[in-house]
Protein backbone atom coordinates (compact mmCIF):
# COMPACT_ATOMS: atom_id res chain seq x y z
CA UNK A 1 0.00 0.00 0.00
CA UNK A 2 1.54 3.25 -1.07
CA UNK A 3 0.03 5.10 2.02
CA UNK A 4 0.94 2.47 4.15
CA UNK A 5 4.80 2.88 2.85
CA UNK A 6 4.49 6.89 3.10
CA UNK A 7 3.19 6.71 6.63
CA UNK A 8 6.12 4.62 7.96
CA UNK A 9 8.84 6.12 6.03
CA UNK A 10 8.12 9.43 7.89
CA UNK A 11 10.07 9.69 10.81
CA UNK A 12 7.09 11.42 12.74
CA UNK A 13 4.31 9.62 12.52
CA UNK A 14 2.23 11.81 15.39
CA UNK A 15 0.79 15.02 15.74
CA UNK A 16 1.50 17.25 17.90
CA UNK A 17 -2.28 16.73 19.22
CA UNK A 18 -1.20 12.66 19.35
CA UNK A 19 -3.52 12.31 16.21
CA UNK A 20 -2.13 9.90 13.44
CA UNK A 21 -0.56 12.06 10.79
CA UNK A 22 -2.61 11.57 7.41
CA UNK A 23 -0.70 11.23 4.09
CA UNK A 24 -1.80 11.09 0.28
CA UNK A 25 -1.25 12.56 -2.99
CA UNK A 26 -0.26 15.78 -3.60
CA UNK A 27 -3.37 17.40 -4.09
CA UNK A 28 -2.51 20.74 -6.43
CA UNK A 29 -5.98 22.35 -6.58
CA UNK A 30 -5.94 22.55 -2.62
CA UNK A 31 -2.55 24.15 -2.82
CA UNK A 32 -3.81 26.54 -5.68
CA UNK A 33 -6.78 27.65 -3.42
CA UNK A 34 -4.77 28.07 -0.72
CA UNK A 35 -2.35 30.57 -3.35
CA UNK A 36 -5.23 32.22 -4.15
CA UNK A 37 -6.35 32.56 -0.30
CA UNK A 38 -3.48 33.66 1.38
CA UNK A 39 -1.21 35.27 -1.45
CA UNK A 40 2.19 33.17 -0.95
CA UNK A 41 4.95 33.89 -3.31
CA UNK A 42 7.66 30.70 -2.50
CA UNK A 43 6.87 27.72 -2.26
CA UNK A 44 8.90 24.74 -0.19
CA UNK A 45 8.91 21.16 -1.19
CA UNK A 46 9.80 18.66 1.76
CA UNK A 47 10.56 15.09 1.88
CA UNK A 48 10.97 14.85 -1.68
CA UNK A 49 13.64 11.89 -0.78
CA UNK A 50 10.54 10.16 0.60
CA UNK A 51 9.17 9.61 -2.90
CA UNK A 52 12.61 8.14 -4.60
CA UNK A 53 11.56 4.87 -4.45
CA UNK A 54 8.14 4.80 -6.02
CA UNK A 55 7.69 3.46 -9.91
CA UNK A 56 5.17 6.47 -10.46
CA UNK A 57 3.71 9.37 -8.62
CA UNK A 58 0.00 10.48 -8.92
CA UNK A 59 -1.00 13.95 -8.28
CA UNK A 60 -3.91 15.32 -7.85
CA UNK A 61 -4.70 18.40 -10.90
CA UNK A 62 -8.75 18.51 -11.07
CA UNK A 63 -11.83 17.63 -9.54
CA UNK A 64 -14.70 15.92 -11.01
CA UNK A 65 -18.06 16.67 -9.37
CA UNK A 66 -21.15 14.24 -10.45
CA UNK A 67 -19.11 13.53 -14.09
CA UNK A 68 -18.63 17.13 -14.75
CA UNK A 69 -14.68 18.81 -14.31
CA UNK A 70 -14.32 21.87 -12.21
CA UNK A 71 -12.30 24.33 -13.04
CA UNK A 72 -11.31 25.29 -9.25
CA UNK A 73 -11.48 24.01 -5.76
CA UNK A 74 -15.30 23.77 -4.49
CA UNK A 75 -15.46 25.75 -1.20
CA UNK A 76 -18.21 24.72 -0.38
CA UNK A 77 -18.87 22.04 1.95
CA UNK A 78 -21.10 19.84 0.99
CA UNK A 79 -19.81 19.85 -2.72
CA UNK A 80 -16.18 18.64 -1.26
CA UNK A 81 -18.24 15.44 0.36
CA UNK A 82 -19.07 14.71 -3.17
CA UNK A 83 -15.80 15.12 -5.19
CA UNK A 84 -13.65 12.53 -7.04
CA UNK A 85 -10.14 13.76 -7.86
CA UNK A 86 -8.56 13.31 -10.91
CA UNK A 87 -5.30 12.21 -10.82
CA UNK A 88 -2.08 12.67 -13.23
CA UNK A 89 0.39 10.20 -13.33
CA UNK A 90 4.28 10.97 -13.10
CA UNK A 91 6.71 8.44 -13.73
CA UNK A 92 8.65 7.94 -10.35
CA UNK A 93 12.77 8.38 -10.38
CA UNK A 94 13.56 5.57 -8.83
CA UNK A 95 17.21 6.46 -6.93
CA UNK A 96 18.49 8.37 -4.34
CA UNK A 97 18.20 12.28 -4.05
CA UNK A 98 19.52 12.79 -0.86
CA UNK A 99 23.26 13.31 -2.31
CA UNK A 100 21.39 15.97 -4.69
CA UNK A 101 22.72 19.87 -3.79
CA UNK A 102 21.01 21.42 -6.64
CA UNK A 103 18.33 21.39 -8.95
CA UNK A 104 20.60 20.36 -11.81
CA UNK A 105 21.65 17.15 -9.85
CA UNK A 106 17.71 16.29 -9.49
CA UNK A 107 16.96 13.02 -11.51
CA UNK A 108 14.62 14.52 -14.70
CA UNK A 109 11.60 12.67 -13.24
CA UNK A 110 12.15 14.54 -9.88
CA UNK A 111 12.31 17.82 -11.63
CA UNK A 112 9.28 16.82 -13.89
CA UNK A 113 7.31 16.77 -10.37
CA UNK A 114 8.59 20.09 -9.34
CA UNK A 115 7.83 21.80 -12.02
CA UNK A 116 4.31 20.30 -12.31
CA UNK A 117 3.93 22.04 -9.04
CA UNK A 118 5.19 25.61 -10.17
CA UNK A 119 2.72 25.24 -13.63
CA UNK A 120 0.02 24.48 -11.74
CA UNK A 121 0.01 26.32 -8.85
CA UNK A 122 2.22 29.64 -10.49
CA UNK A 123 4.33 29.70 -7.90
CA UNK A 124 8.14 28.84 -7.47
CA UNK A 125 9.79 26.30 -5.83
CA UNK A 126 12.30 27.58 -3.98
CA UNK A 127 13.52 24.75 -1.49
CA UNK A 128 13.60 21.11 -2.13
CA UNK A 129 14.13 19.12 0.93
CA UNK A 130 16.01 16.16 0.14
CA UNK A 131 17.14 14.67 3.48
CA UNK A 132 17.53 14.87 7.28
CA UNK A 133 20.48 17.28 7.90
CA UNK A 134 20.66 20.94 7.35
CA UNK A 135 22.53 20.79 4.13
CA UNK A 136 19.78 18.80 2.88
CA UNK A 137 18.41 21.59 1.33
CA UNK A 138 18.44 22.51 -2.13
CA UNK A 139 18.08 26.02 -2.80
CA UNK A 140 16.63 27.08 -6.18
Amino acid sequence: CVFGYLFKAVVSTQSTGGRRRRCGWLDLMVLSYSHMINGFTKLAVTKLDILDSFKELKVCTGYRLDGAELASFPAEHALLERIEPVYTTLEGWKCSTIGCRSFEELPPQAKAYIQLIETVVGVKVCWIGVGQSRDSVIVV
